[in-house]
Parts: structure tokens; C-alpha cells; sequence
């Protein structure tokens, strides 16, 4: 086990209820923790509850009739449940939200500095920031002149992120970073966002259906189904389970992870 996994935890989910237009139930039960300086994958297929998880932690449910009804909420041992999205933001919470939402009609420059604006930092610590962000993807920087709209699938993946850590985050959570990618671009991104991790220290967590490729950067995993954490561990154990190279490898994608074989003798895994 690494130095991170046995860190103190930054993010705490313990026993997390989620309702939208108060009747219909999202995710139950969950609990999941973020060590400090950690990297943990949320792994599940469409629809399981983890963009759900995402807002939960960074308070985006109400704009969707969202609401936690029960359990708890810790970041940095503090309960964040009854904070507003931007004093989460302030905290050190940043969510990339799925679908490279970026300001398509300024440029990547422009996209930075104004998501610096939320924390109210100066000229010179916005400055900081940007290069920074321009040091770890430098296409950007390359691109810093273009309209955002006219980028590449992976050039605005790479702002979204790049604007996540303008605002000085300590967890970054990301949702499908890899959806619509060519696997180079997936592997390219994934592996500047381990470097951020190494180098930053920065906790990440990351929700992905592309588990496999998940795996590979992240030291811990928790698979998600119909709004439940069925299974948890390693990185390394999960990649080697059978259940898991079944469901994702063997052509089973998209069907309940209970129709696998395996799946009597995986019920010890169950939370």
C-alpha cells in the first residue's frame, strides 16, 4: 500500500442518501473516501449514480431538484453539507463537469482568468495560475488565441481541467474525462493529471466507465450499480478480479454487473 492510501482522508462520504423531486431515489447508501493526495476511481456504467455522487459532493444538486437526505459529508473533517457551491469551491472542491463545458466563444486565455474570479485572487496570483496550467498542457498555450469553440475534443477537455486548477483546488473531481477521446488522447490526459497528483499533491478523484484505463492511474477503486458502492479496493486487486475483467472485457458492458458468472462468488464484496 502507498504513502497516499494511508493518508488522513480529505473526503468522507459516510452512508449518503440522494432524492430528486423528492421521490426518486439516486444513490443509497453510499460512502467513500479521498485520502489526501490520493487518486480514487468511481467506477460504474451509465446511469449507476456517479455524476450524482460528483454533485452531492460539490453541491450541484439543487439546480437538478436534487437533494442529500441522509448521511454525511466531510472535507477536511468539516461537514459541507449545508454549504453553497462556490464556498466549496473556496474550500478546495472543483468539479470538471461531463461534456467539456468550456466558454466557446473566448479563448482559452480568456477562459482561465475568468475562472480565477470565483476564489478572488490577485493579477499577479491569476498569472501564476495560468502558467501553471499552460505548463502542464502546453497545447494550450499553443491554442491560447483561439476562439474555445473552434478546439479539439482533447484541447478542451484539457481547458475544462485547466480552468478546474485555476482555481487552486485540493480535490480535483472529474466526470468521464474520457468520454468522446481517442484512446491516446484518454492515455495523454490521464497521465498529465497523475503528474498533477505527483507533483501538486492534488487529490483527485475520477468517475469513469472506462474502467480499465481508470485503473491504471488511480491507487483505489469503488464500482457503482443502480445507486449502490457494490465492490471497493485497490486499483491492482480490482484490475485482477474476475468480475471485473468480465463485465469490462468480456463484451458485457451496459448489462447488470449481477448477470456475470462470477457474480455468486462476488457476493462478499457486496457493501
Amino acid at each position: 500500500m502507498d504513502a497516499a492510501t494511508q493518508a488522513p482522508d480529505l473526503l468522507a462520504l459516510n452512508n449518503v442518501e440522494v432524492i430528486y423531486d423528492q421521490v426518486a431515489l439516486a444513490i443509497k447508501g453510499v460512502s467513500v473516501t479521498v485520502p489526501q493526495g490520493g487518486m480514487v476511481a468511481l467506477l460504474g456504467a451509465n446511469g449507476a449514480g456517479k455524476s450524482t455522487t460528483l454533485k452531492a459532493i460539490s453541491g450541484l444538486l439543487k439546480p437538478e431538484r436534487g437533494e442529500v437526505t441522509r448521511g454525511e459529508l466531510h472535507f477536511q473533517g468539516e461537514d459541507i453539507e449545508r454549504l453553497m457551491p462556490q464556498q466549496r469551491v473556496r474550500r478546495g472542491i472543483v468539479q470538471v463537469l461531463e461534456g467539456r463545458r468550456v466558454f466557446e466563444h473566448l479563448t482559452p486565455d480568456e477562459n482561465l482568468v475568468a475562472a480565477s474570479a470565483v476564489t478572488g485572487c490577485s493579477r499577479a496570483e491569476t498569472q501564476r495560475r495560468r502558467d501553471r496550467v499552460y505548463g502542464y498542457f502546453p497545447r494550450l498555450h499553443e491554442r491560447r488565441s483561439a476562439q474555445a469553440g473552434f478546439l479539439s475534443g482533447g484541447e478542451q477537455q484539457m481547458l475544462a481541467i485547466g480552468r478546474a486548477l485555476m482555481t487552486d483546488p485540493r480535490l480535483l473531481m472529474l466526470d468521464e474525462p474520457s468520454l468522446g477521446l481517442a484512446p491516446f488522447l484518454v492515455a495523454e490526459i490521464f497521465q498529465i493529471v497523475q503528474r498533477i497528483n505527483r507533483e501538486e499533491g492534488l487529490s483527485v478523484l475520477l468517475v469513469e466507465q472506462n474502467a480499465m484505463a481508470a485503473l491504471e492511474v488511480v491507487s483505489r477503486g469503488y464500482l457503482m450499480e443502480n445507486g449502490r458502492i457494490v465492490m471497493h479496493d485497490s486499483a491492482e486487486a480490482m484490475k485482477r478480479n474476475p468480475d471485473i475483467q468480465e463485465f469490462y472485457l468480456g463484451g458485457r458492458e451496459g448489462k447488470d454487473f449481477h448477470e456475470v458468472k462470477h457474480y455468486s462468488r462476488r457476493k462478499r464484496w457486496l457493501s
